[in-house]
This record gives structure tokens, sequence and C-alpha cells, in this order.
């Protein structure tokens, strides 16, 4: 499997690259057609993907100074972005409006952290499966790294328990699928002793939990079309 992993690497970038972009604009689509908060952010989720995945893809064919410079970009889009996982099921699990407004202030207070964490993350370089990329650094404080975590999994978990009662009252089982998916691929690297290609499996998982999002947005403008 690792030898697999590390074959289609690079070209493998691109086709998520591609993919996620195509998600973004289907999402963007949908967003403005029904007038779906699930889906409108959904795609500015989508597009922080894309520039992570983008910018690791374009590693090797920039000079080090030009990726230094524009590096940061990923992980403070992950700060920002990542927490807009909150607001998306909550507007899937269609809560009243206040509570709305209550996930809106801890999610905004989670993109200050997620920003924070981004900005005091210290960077270096890894090179790995033919793409060199700028990583969290060893001088990274431990704070950062923290929040980074809790940024990935944090998000995620609670997603798949909000996705399970979706599935249950609205019959839409893909929310769960995008949050369970995520979590999985995140999770195969290290199950697999591939800790140093996560940033490159976890793509996948990425990947599936937009196109998941978009799947559970579509069905659930036909079943309000149906009703």
């Amino acid at each position: 499997m690792r030898e697999f992993f590390i074959t289609i690497c690079p070209m493998a970038i691109w086709f998520i690259v591609a993919a996620e972009g195509l998600i973004a604009a289907l999402l963007f689509f949908q967003a403005k057609r029904h007038s779906q908060p699930v889906a409108l952010w959904s795609g500015v989720l989508t597009i922080g993907l894309i520039l992570d995945a983008a910018i690791i893809g374009l590693g090797t064919a920039l000079p080090e100074s030009t990726l230094t410079a524009i590096s940061p970009a990923r992980f403070i889009a992950h700060g920002l972005l990542i927490p807009l996982i909150f607001p998306i099921f909550a507007y899937a699990l269609k809560l009243k409006k206040p509570v709305i407004i209550g996930v809106w202030v801890v999610t905004g207070l989670l993109m200050i952290g997620g920003v924070a964490q981004a900005l005091a993350t210290v960077l270096e370089k890894r090179e790995i499966a033919g793409v060199v990329r700028l990583a969290s650094g060893t001088d990274t404080p431990k704070w950062a790294d923290i929040i980074s975590r809790v940024l990935s999994f944090g998000t995620v978990i609670p997603m798949m328990i909000a996705g399970i009662i979706v599935w249950i009252k609205q019959k839409n089982p893909h929310l769960f699928l995008s949050g369970f998916l995520m979590f999985v691929f995140s999770a195969l690297g290290p199950a697999t002793g591939n800790s140093d290609l996560i940033f490159f499996i976890s793509m996948f998982g990425e990947l599936l939990m937009v196109l998941f999002l978009y799947l559970y947005s579509r069905k659930e403008v036909c079943s309000r079309i149906l009703i």
C-alpha cells in the first residue's frame, strides 16, 4: 500500500484539486439556486481545501523562497475554514435561529484560535513521494499543535454525531458519511504505519467529505420538493 501511495501521490494531488474544484462549483450552484446554507458554507470550506492541496502540489515546481512565502496561507485557511463544519451541521440539523447564532459565535472563537495557531506554527521543509511541502516543525508551540488537533478531530466527531441524528430524522445518511469517511482517512495513515503520508491520505478523506456534503444538500432539496 505504501508503494502505491508514493507512486500516485504527485498526480493524485492534482486529481483531487480538480475534483474539489468541480464539487465547489456544484455546491455554489446549489446554494444560489436553492438558497441552501449547507451548500454555501460547504463550498467555502472546499475552497480552503483546494488552496491547501494546490500549494502542496506546486511545492516541487516553486523556488523555496516562494514556497516559504505562500505556505502559511495553507495553515491560515485551515484554521479559518475548518470550524465552518459546526454551522454546516447546525444548518443540517435545522436548529432554531438563536441556536444557530450561538453556533456561529463558537465558530468565530474557533476561527480566531485557528488563525492564531497558524501564525504561531513554525514551518520546516519536508520531502516525500516526490512532493515538497512546508509542515509544522518541532519548534511549533505545543498549544498551537493542540489547537490544530482539536480542529482536525474535534470537528469531525461532532459532525458524525450530528450526521446520525440527521440520518434518523431526515433519512439522509450523507452528512454522517461525510464525517465518517473524513475520520477514516485521517486515521488510515497512522493505522497502516504511514504517518508521514497522512497529509496525502487525508486528502482523499477531505474529497469524500465535501462530495458527501454535496450529496447531502442535493438529497435535502429533493426531499423538500417532494414534500
